[in-house]
């Protein structure tokens, strides 16, 4: 159980509704099941679809009420905000192009939220919905999914804690092959959207993977880019943005780092994977093997610390959901994130404030910063490859 959220047994389980995530998306389905895990919020609405119908079919297939199935995301916002029972948060699963004006919607109409990532197109966007949230007193949450594992934040602990030393350089990538080829062309509808700078912005690697790089070395080491020199490459003829990207990046204090993201990695699935290099010691972590931390320490044998078998620092223990040997994996991750987010809303609502660690889940502030990242590569790759201030 996450720490602090005991209160949960006896609170009412929240509600919330759903924007995008409808008939033949992916990340909608992996948000309803994750949120489902520890059974403390409730799908009661939805606008799944810019298509009417597949909102309807949709909302259909998860045994939704039909008076609660909107045509459009404005309408939700208006009549759920209206209603007695209306819905205390929404997750918001579009494409990136509507993150902006809907989680701006449900905010004025006092409505939560939590969205998906990069936030929005803009870093002063982004930093408008943090500021509006914070005026009516709502919760913002980002779904950078990864940082919601048991082994990254025992990572972050280590860190913290100084067991590594002053952390000298961070080596950090993110590569994939599910784009190597033209797919956009060939009926991919999560190529095709990703690839359209209408849809999905001014980058689509760094953008989509290379944000999370950025988000998990930040929530890891705390440190802070001063300046980084980008190079977005483009392999796929007529693709109108990156699929490949190579950044160096400098941090305040003197640390340096070198992160690569590809989506044209054959050979390569889902590879998040960082390696933090201290005066003390290093961490390695991969998402595709995510319970298992390794931990070098400078004139010690190398260990393998196994989530579940050995003992994390209290907090991140307490993510840990089932015995050693039993793998934890993405929607355990994902299921993480909503419950520190959903347990954190619950106490807002009866008056309690919750504590900075019933707090940790990626905020609007975490979603601006990644917001910063994507357009600054995006400008020193389009000045040259040129170091550029952060």
């Amino acid at each position: 159980m996450i720490e602090g959220s005991t209160g949960m047994q006896t609170a009412r389980k929240l509600r919330y509704g759903m924007v995008g995530g409808g008939k033949g998306a992916f990340i909608g389905d992996v948000h309803r099941r994750a949120i489902a895990l520890d059974g403390l919020a409730e799908l009661v609405a939805g606008s799944f679809s810019q298509n009417y119908d597949n909102t309807l079919e949709t909302g259909a297939n998860l045994g939704l009420s039909r008076d609660r199935l909107y045509a459009t995301w404005a309408e939700m916002a208006e009549k759920e905000a209206a209603r007695p029972d209306g819905i205390d948060f929404v997750s918001i699963v579009t494409p990136n192009a509507l993150h902006y004006p809907v989680a701006k919607v449900f905010l004025n109409a006092g409505i939560s939220v939590v969205c998906d990532k990069p936030l929005t197109f803009e870093e002063a966007e982004a930093r408008e919905l943090g500021e509006l949230a914070k005026k009516k007193g709502l919760l913002f949450g980002v779904t950078y999914t990864y940082t919601g594992y048991p082994a990254v934040k025992q990572a972050r602990e280590m860190v913290q804690r100084g067991d590594i030393g002053e952390i000298r350089f961070v080596n950090a990538e993110y590569p994939q092959e599910w784009l190597a080829t033209p797919s956009e062309r060939e009926g991919s509808k999560q190529a095709s959207w990703r690839t359209n700078p209408a849809l999905a912005g001014k980058s689509n690697c760094v953008g989509d993977i290379g944000s999370h790089v950025e988000n998990m070395v930040s929530y890891v080491t705390g440190l802070k880019i001063k300046a980084l020199c980008a190079r977005l490459d483009t392999f796929i003829e007529g693709r109108p943005l990156d699929d490949n990207a190579t950044i160096m990046v400098e941090y305040e204090g003197g640390a340096k780092g070198l992160y690569w993201a590809s989506q044209i990695a054959i050979g390569y699935d889902n590879g998040l994977r960082f390696r933090i290099f201290g005066t003390k010691g290093t961490l390695q972590w991969s998402q595709e093997n995510p319970n298992y931390l390794v931990v070098s320490k400078l004139g010690e044998p190398t260990r393998v610390l196994s989530r579940g078998r050995d003992a994390f620092y209290p907090h991140a223990q307490s993510y840990s959901r089932i015995p050693s040997g039993h793998p934890e994996g993405y929607f355990e991750a994902f299921a993480n994130i909503y419950k520190t987010y959903i347990s954190a809303l619950a106490k807002i609502k009866v008056g309690d404030k919750p504590s900075p660690e019933e707090l940790d889940f990626p905020t609007a502030e975490d979603g601006a910063l990644g917001v910063r990242f994507i357009n600054k590569c995006v400008e020193s790759s389009k000045k040259g490859a040129v170091w550029v201030e952060f």
